[in-house]
């Protein structure tokens, strides 16, 4: 039993100084490599249905204009068009991508969105 403690101190002995090598180089470009505020935004798009979403989030995904599109279900819209008074029901997408592609992001929508006017809402990732 004695020996067995004997290997284990002597092996974390030998692995320490690597493990303290890597934290240190880990904390140090974890520190000079700094994330730029604003370099992504979440895009927000209401869609009628699940099918219709998931056609539209494809396309941006595989056009490289999203990285990552989240459909949300079972949400209800209340709004006005032609003055009336509306409540639907839709799914939202919430769509991850550069800034810089979101006009490209915003006419690819527009292009495949069956709405007669839809909106695209984006907002910049400070983090």
């Amino acid at each position: 039993m004695y020996f067995l403690f004997e290997q284990i101190f002597a092996l974390a002995g030998l692995f320490m100084p690597l493990l303290t090598s890597v934290s240190r180089r880990l904390f140090s470009v974890m520190a000079s490599s700094s994330y730029v505020p604003g370099t992504h935004s979440m895009a927000y798009v209401t869609a009628p249905n699940q099918d219709v979403a998931k056609k539209i989030a494809g396309i941006l995904v595989k056009n490289k204009l999203a990285a990552c599109v989240n459909i949300i279900p079972n949400i209800v819209s209340v709004y006005e068009w032609k003055e009336e008074i509306n409540e639907d029901p839709e799914v939202l997408m919430i769509i991850k991508t550069r800034s810089s592609r979101l006009e490209e992001l915003t006419t690819m929508v527009k292009e495949n969105h069956p709405y007669e006017v839809c909106e695209v809402i984006s907002s910049p990732v400070s983090r």
